[in-house]
């Protein structure tokens, strides 16, 4: 048996991703047209061998926790499983989870009865692909009480993480919370060569540990008032335990704006982008929803992902993702748009199929719009003739139906745009 727990952390607002965040957890965002951001460590787990997975939830948890049980469900004879820990109120405690350590502290009790060596920590919105068995060889292999993975970052990409600072055997010396560029002298580590020739020289912790059972719980319970990892308990042990680094070099990369969602997803439709979706070795995982295979017709696609059940006529779309059952109508153009597609379907019976005759009644894109710059939610009905490209520039803003976030539209889930809006 692998004795290892996996907890992963799916409770946090997300209000720098706002207004995606509006009504789903930050784990629960749409990613690449068909998956889920808390899709990645889950298959990340079952991909390494993993099989025994908690996701802790308490923000705006209900779309999270319904794809979570859609999506995972293990044979009975394979023991393993993807259960939801969702925060609660219990006689010792009242109060909801008021950090990362404190999430992990209140649902220790639900793991204990699970045999285990180790407890690996994971974040549910970010995008890579690890194997987290190598990690936890790294971890057993250096006698590391913890094991942080950190992740290579140049200078001017300090400011926007907890910095590691490390000897020449991987050891924990220091640790500096998004330290600004005037004080980031002496804070380098070794890297290895190339890292080191592409000026990333400086350690970013990913939010990803390796604790052993014991050395978990008694941090925990020996600082009962710190209730964040990243803050609080992990500078403390480093003075205290032998804490490690685990130094990672793939593709990483925490989503944590708008602007980031947009430029992650518009990579993922390059010619060769710097994360695989098609790495056969390292699936993603997600609902198997049934549907049918995309539709074009008449339509110039390029540089662009399109979602399984979509129906696309006569349209241009370039450097986009089209998420599942997007509708696209005539003489519709979508260039660097982050169209996530719909829950369900507008039409009914064959003949119905593709036809529009009201186009903002169901979900897709009414005859000859535009959009530009933008992501589109979910189950978003846009009328005909409508241009949605910022046309005034503006970096923050909203109106009826949408914001505006570091110059990207963002158009909410569900909204309907009429006819002729210019945006």
């Amino acid at each position: 048996m692998n004795r290892v727990i996996a907890l992963i952390l799916g409770g946090g607002a997300g209000t720098r991703l706002f207004p995606l965040t509006r009504h789903r957890a930050k784990p629960a965002v749409p990613l690449a047209g068909k998956y889920r951001l808390i899709d990645v460590p889950i298959s990340n787990c079952i991909n390494s061998g993993l099989d025994r997975i908690f996701v802790l939830t308490q923000f705006n948890s209900a779309s999270l926790n319904n794809h979570i049980a859609r999506s995972y469900v293990f044979d009975r004879f394979r023991g393993g499983f993807v259960t939801i820990l969702a925060a609660e109120q219990t006689p010792s405690s009242e109060k909801w989870f008021q950090g990362t350590a404190d999430a992990v502290r209140q649902s220790l009790l639900h793991i204990v009865g699970y045999p285990h060596d180790h407890v690996i920590i994971l974040s549910g919105d970010q995008l890579y692909t690890m194997d987290y068995q190598v990690m936890l060889d790294h971890h057993k292999q250096t006698g590391a009480d913890i094991t942080i993975a950190a992740t290579p970052v140049t200078a001017e990409e300090v400011p926007g993480f907890g910095i590691l600072k490390t000897d020449g055997e991987g050891r924990i010396t220091e640790f500096y919370e998004k330290p600004p560029l005037s004080q980031i002298g002496g804070k380098d580590s070794p890297v290895p060569p190339d890292m080191e020739r592409a000026g990333r020289r400086y350690l970013a912790s990913m939010g990803i540990y390796v604790f052993g059972s014991d050395v978990l719980r008694n941090a925990l319970d020996a600082h009962p008032d710190q209730h964040d990892f990243g803050k609080e308990i992990i500078p403390g042990a480093i003075t205290e335990r032998r804490v490690v680094a685990y130094p990672f070099t793939g593709y990483w990369n925490d989503i944590g704006t708008v602007r980031s969602f947009f430029e992650t997803h518009i990579m993922l439709g390059q010619p060769h982008p710097e994360f695989n979706l098609y790495d056969a070795r390292m699936p993603l995982y997600t609902n198997a929803r049934m549907l049918p295979p995309a539709k074009l017709t008449r339509s110039r696609v390029s540089d662009s992902i399109i979602g399984e059940g979509s129906v696309i006529i006569d349209a241009d779309v370039s450097n986009s993702v089209v998420g599942i059952r997007s509708y696209l109508a005539h003489q519709t153009k979508l260039h660097r748009v982050i169209f996530m597609g719909a829950d369900y379907y507008g039409w009914a019976g064959p003949e119905a199929t593709g036809r529009v005759q009201d186009a903002p009644s169901y979900p897709g894109v009414g005859e000859g719009s535009r959009i530009e710059n933008a992501i589109v939610d979910k189950n978003v009905s846009i009328g005909r003739n409508c241009v949605i490209t910022n046309t005034r520039g503006v970096q923050e803003g909203e109106g009826p139906g949408f914001y505006i976030r570091d110059g990207i539209v963002v158009i909410l889930k569900n909204a309907t745009i009429a006819d002729g809006t210019i945006i």
